[in-house]
């Protein structure tokens, strides 16, 4: 009984803070969007990379590592996806 009065006395106390921004978030949201960029350029290239790669290695007719470079590629694109995906909902932008 005591705990309750004291628990609303403190709490009539408090106001309701207003909410606003960090300082830095202008800045830290920036840097979100460049790595987002980042991330999309470096998939687009490996994926031609690897697709010039499975070329030249039919060409020539070598040892073709390009299967498993397009399927990294794909998979670092699905992780980055996923990790965007949860990003946002977590963010709720």
């Amino acid at each position: 009984m005591i705990l309750a009065a004291l628990h609303d006395t403190v709490l009539a106390q408090l106001g309701n803070p207003t909410p606003e921004t960090p300082p830095v978030a202008d800045k830290l949201m920036r840097l979100v969007r460049y790595f987002t960029w980042f991330v999309l350029l470096s998939g687009v290239l490996g994926i031609t990379y690897a697709g010039g790669r499975f070329a030249w290695d039919k060409w020539t007719g070598g040892g073709s590592q390009a299967p498993r470079m397009v399927a990294g590629a794909m998979i670092g694109g699905i992780v980055a996806t996923s990790a965007g995906t949860i990003m946002n909902a977590v963010i709720g932008s």
